[in-house]
């Protein structure tokens, strides 16, 4: 009997995590997950964009709310960047904090 509580209350805790417990920062699991996600969509792209040097962009997601930090060279970088991470799926916004030299 001792043991089919015990086993019961590891499966009540699997389906706790999993079905949308949450967590210190007030996200479930699945929110950070898919946070994470677009975290590293946005940084792949921003790598891969070669016209512009976007590699120092830091990227924060929370909630599908991307937070750029960082320096770039120009305006125009800037503005590329934001215009990169709004272009990804499941993005809801972004925060645009870089700063220019």
């Amino acid at each position: 009997m001792t043991r089919l509580f015990g086993i019961l209350s590891v499966l009540a805790l699997f389906v706790m995590l999993g079905s949308g417990c949450t967590a210190l920062t007030g996200e479930t699991l699945g929110q950070n997950i898919d946070d994470t996600n677009l975290t590293a969509t946005v940084k792949a792209k921003l790598v891969a964009d070669k016209a512009s040097n976007l590699t120092r962009v830091e990227v924060n997601t929370t909630r599908g709310v991307v937070h750029l930090t960082g320096v770039v060279d120009n305006a125009a970088q800037r503005a590329r960047a934001e215009q990169i991470a709004s272009q990804v799926g499941g993005v809801k916004s972004v925060v645009n904090n870089l700063q220019t030299r």
